[in-house]
């Protein structure tokens, strides 16, 4: 009985403690004047309608992931999925911030957004479509010889 108790109470504590994700947070529009950040929710494309059945069945190739749509102005664009739907969202920042960012992505408030959108449980994306992973991150990390300090 000890045996299978121990690991359900630890179980139960890490999912308490877990926090949820939220989704990111969007600028409403009264705020956009003079904002530094603008978070913007972006129309899903409308899908392709399917083609005539073939006479001949092939199997089918895997499914191309859904295209990125990068509105112009826009930094990154935040990719996640809340209960099966896909949600997009614009991240732009104020010309000067936006200027920054295009030539040292590693700075401050470039890497601010990128990791709130993960906290969400998004993928972020640059303007040219690229997907920006840690391995991206920890690339720009070794670039400002940035230390992270953990605690034990």
């Amino acid at each position: 009985m000890k045996d299978v108790a121990l690991p359900a109470l630890v179980a139960l504590m890490l999912v308490a403690c877990a926090m949820p994700r939220e989704p990111v947070p969007i600028t409403p529009p009264g705020d956009t004047t003079g904002a530094a950040v603008i978070r913007r929710t972006i129309p899903e494309p409308a899908p392709t309608p399917p083609q005539a059945a073939v006479a001949i069945a092939k199997p089918s190739p895997p499914a191309a992931p859904p295209r990125i749509v990068v509105p112009p102005n826009t930094q990154y664009v935040c990719v996640s999925e809340t209960a099966g739907e896909r949600k997009q969202t614009a991240i732009e920042f104020s010309p000067k911030v936006a200027q920054l960012c295009q030539k040292h992505p590693e700075m401050g408030p470039c890497q601010y957004e990128r990791d709130l959108c993960r906290r969400s449980g998004g993928r972020v994306y640059a303007a040219d479509g690229a997907e920006i992973t840690p391995q991206t991150e920890a690339e720009y990390d070794k670039k400002v010889m940035r230390v992270r300090f953990k605690a034990n």
